[in-house]
């Protein structure tokens, strides 16, 4: 059997030829393949042992080119070891990335297969594992691709994992972003997905080909193609760190129903890999606070005898809610002073843990004396568990105007606005303690005592407060977030009276790799934007739970601002008309009676069913 010849230009001339086809054929062919670096690749591949599988055969060429590749362990192992899979990457250097690939995945399981230039199917090593496509736009070409995304459908319905590279091409410069990087990702890959009910994990590998080649693609396209084998030998010593994002499950993908949608969702998750995931500000292993906030020792805790004498003292009508051990009582600044120094040292113990908090031993501002105090008691651990902080904002504009509101320090107000919204409480400074933290439970009883006050005070329709965005926020995570949320998640006419007296950025951020306008292929959905800040941090977490729990309720975003005496964290004033919020949500906080009762004394708009 003849010696395979991948790096062959021409084809061996045939009987039907003349008898000066083989020389001039061979002597195009050397001439050739010397000046497109293909006889170097030629000798390397002799160096590499026959016989072997494709993993250990790419494994061996990318050991001759010198070239090596990182990954973490623990995004290895986030990689599904079973069923159908789709790995979708960009494609910055051409054949170094399938061999990678191949690579790590054969590593993972056996049932890989790549849509890959024809290239690498030349090899016999690879020709198994290798679905051919071409770059091309020829007629053929297109035939081609046609037969290859029906044997990439075959093989994902089998249960197979498919490596795609949706680019179909190399990265190469755009004049317009004045940038390397993958032209127009194809949709072909959301039918893959979509047809056969594959998750998909991005990959994303750093780097790209050199200014020769990339010059070249200017001249013309294919130039880039020819250029290949030389961008092979000249990475020589480079190593790769790859970035592997997390899983990105099927329920999460069919909640696109344009392909193009899909397809750019899925290249900024693969983009925003290349992302550092260290947050702004803060030096690991420390707290992220801000360094113009300077701490001071916290205040000594206040014996709980004494917060347990003040609230055997209190009236019956300040117990809201109880449930087992605990008890949601509401409270004036003069009717526990104990409790209210005890609220104030927890607040800022819990917010110093999150990079926030003022700095001082205790929170406690000149708002506190005249808002209500609202708190969950532990009766058997005697020990206060969390907070919210309500100001009655008609009763406080009338007796101390505008400036009598906390958020005043943060955004300036037009007098319209709280015409426009009517009765509302400015609800804020809401902590959960850090024991508490890992459970749901005492935020969803800290909200049954704001319903139960509500129930009795039906005439509030409106919620609104600051809701904080953290420095354990990397900067990119924050912009993201807050240009979100004032693209789909505002009420335009009251964000026009609402002015932050510190302006945080709220136009899409630049991500490298990707076209400006990916960055808002998300922005209506909140799981799926949820999903793409995990994907940045480094913890892997989503949006601030209490955001997105207002957010649940149907909040508006009308202004950011950023908060510089509070440890530089953003600040998203957050607006809720609870004549709009679904019943449902209403019930799980009010009850189903206490929300029949609310719901009848409807305020200015009528309630939307619940869905």
């Amino acid at each position: 059997m003849s010696e395979a010849q991948p790096f062959r230009l021409f084809p061996a001339p045939t009987r039907q030829h003349s008898r000066l086809a083989p020389l001039l054929a061979g002597a195009l062919d050397l001439s050739l393949t010397s000046a497109l670096g293909l006889r170097r690749c030629a000798r390397l591949y002799q160096t590499i042992r026959r016989g072997l599988d494709a993993g250990a055969f790419a494994a061996q060429a990318l050991d001759r080119l010198g070239v090596e590749w990182r990954a973490r362990e623990e995004e290895i192992a986030g990689i599904p070891r079973e069923g159908a899979c789709v790995i979708v990457a960009n494609h910055p250097f051409g054949g170094i990335d399938g061999l990678v690939l191949i690579t790590l995945l054969s590593r993972v399981r056996p049932d890989v297969k790549v849509l890959a230039n024809p290239v690498l199917g030349r090899f016999p090593e690879l020709a198994e594992v290798i679905i051919p496509v071409s770059p091309f736009e020829t007629p053929r070409a297109r035939r081609q691709n046609v037969t290859a995304l029906r044997a990439g459908h075959a093989w994902l319905a089998s249960g197979g994992m498919l490596v795609v590279f949706p680019a179909g091409e190399v990265s190469h410069f755009h004049l317009q972003a004045r940038e390397v990087m993958d032209p127009q990702w194809q949709t072909g890959v959301a039918r893959l997905v979509r047809r056969n009910g594959a998750p998909v994990v991005p990959v994303f590998f750093p780097g790209s080909n050199g200014m020769a080649f990339q010059a070249a693609g200017l001249l013309h396209r294919r130039l880039r193609t020819v250029l290949l084998p030389r961008q092979l030998l000249n990475k020589h010593g480079a190593v790769l760190d790859l970035k592997i994002g997390e899983t990105i499950p099927v329920k999460r993908l069919k909640s696109f129903t344009a392909d193009r949608d899909l397809v750019d969702y899925l290249r900024l998750r693969t983009c925003l890999l290349a992302e550092p995931t260290v947050p702004c500000g803060t030096v690991p292993g420390e707290p992220a606070v801000s360094g113009s906030v300077r701490l001071e020792p916290l205040a000594p805790e206040v014996p709980a005898r004494l917060l347990a004498g003040e609230i055997a003292a209190l009236p019956a009508e300040a117990l809201l809610h109880s449930h087992g051990d605990y008890q949601v009582w509401v409270i004036r600044a003069g009717e526990g002073p104990y409790l209210l120094t005890e609220i104030g040292r927890l607040r800022e113990l819990t917010f110093r843990g999150h990079g926030e908090g003022t700095g001082h031993p205790i929170d406690l501002d000149r708002f506190d004396a005249h808002y209500l105090h609202l708190f969950m008691w532990n009766r058997a651990q005697q020990e206060i568990v969390g907070a919210y902080r309500i100001g009655t904002c008609d009763e406080i504009l009338h007796e101390h105007g505008v400036a009598g509101l906390y958020t005043s320090t943060l955004f300036h107000y037009r007098r319209r606005l709280f015409t426009e919204v009517g009765p509302a409480l400015e609800l804020g400074r809401s902590f959960v303690r850090p024991e508490y933290q890992k459970s749901f439970a005492p935020l969803l009883l800290l909200w049954q005592g704001i319903g139960a006050f509500l129930v009795r005070n039906p005439r509030y329709r409106t919620l609104f407060g600051p809701v904080s965005i953290s420095r354990e926020y990397r900067d990119l995570s924050r912009q993201l977030i807050a240009s979100s949320l004032m693209k789909h998640m505002t009420i335009p006419a009251l964000a026009r009276l609402v002015t932050p007296k510190a302006p945080v950025s709220t136009t899409a951020p630049r991500v490298r790799g990707c076209p400006p306008q990916l960055a808002e292929t998300f922005a209506g959905n909140i799981e799926q934007l949820n999903a793409v800040v995990a994907d940045l941090e480094a913890d892997h977490k989503g949006l601030p739970v209490l955001l997105r729990h207002y957010l649940n309720l149907g909040g508006k975003l009308l202004a950011f601002n950023l908060d510089e005496e509070f440890s530089d964290v953003v600040d998203g004033l957050i607006l809720v008309d609870l004549d709009r919020t679904e019943r449902k949500m209403l019930e799980r906080y009010l009850g189903k009676e206490g929300a029949a009762f609310y719901l009848a004394h409807a305020g200015r708009h009528a309630i939307r069913p619940a869905a």
